[in-house]
């Protein structure tokens, strides 16, 4: 798996994390989803720079340029609901995509701390020889992705895999590496050590699903 750890290069990036995490700051839902929106700008817009271009020309009222443009067929896939903010930044910038939707939670049968990753609504196009860009915020466990990930294989086999995360985990960006094939590109904003008993994120910024949009039962 290549990593592309976006903070460690300051940018007006670290602004958005560190908001993202500041409790202060995140009881402000607007601004929270706002914030994920903007990172998934700039992780787009890095991850623009390892696609594919070719020639193209434009006619202006003058004359006319040539210039490159993107070439690659992308598919956005995002697992909800916690993965829409972020979704919508990258489709900011990726505006001629396809798009997939994934629902994906943790049940905890048991009520401790054992969970499965339970995976129910999908709704998506062929990803079939096309580039496929998965969106999810946090990346703790891993086991989100990985589920994710097996269930959209259906859709066809992808000619280019790219994960896109706000924060993450160095066990679950180790737990991922198993998974997903070796040319597999995870472009991250932040990377915290650990997970504390309950397979969150530490310091991480808690739950994104309902900072965004608010608890639920």
């Amino acid at each position: 798996m290549i990593i592309h750890h976006l903070e460690e290069t300051n940018s007006i990036l670290n602004k958005f994390i560190a908001e993202t995490r500041a409790v202060s700051i995140q009881k402000d839902a607007m601004r929270f989803r706002r914030n994920i929106e903007r990172i998934g700008e700039i992780l787009g817009y890095e991850l623009s720079k390892n696609l594919h271009y070719s020639s193209e020309k434009t006619i202006t009222p003058l004359g006319t340029k040539e210039s490159f443009q993107l070439s690659n067929k992308i598919v956005l896939g995002s697992i909800l609901r916690a993965g829409l903010p972020l979704h919508q930044g990258l489709l900011n910038y990726f505006d001629d995509a396809e798009n997939a939707f994934i629902s994906a939670y943790r049940n905890h049968p048991n009520n401790d701390t054992e969970f499965e990753i339970v995976v129910e609504y999908f709704a998506s196009p062929s990803i079939n020889n096309k580039t496929l860009i998965l969106a999810d915020p946090m990346l703790a466990t891993g086991q989100s992705l990985v589920s994710v990930y097996e269930a959209i294989k259906k859709y066809g086999n992808p000619k280019e895999l790219h994960l896109v995360c706000v924060i993450g985990a160095k066990e679950g960006i180790e737990f991922i590496k198993n998974y997903f094939p070796e040319n597999t590109h995870l472009w991250i904003a932040a990377i915290d050590d650990q997970l504390n008993e309950k397979g969150y994120i530490v310091p991480g910024l808690g739950d994104a699903g309902d900072l965004a949009f608010g608890a639920k039962l």
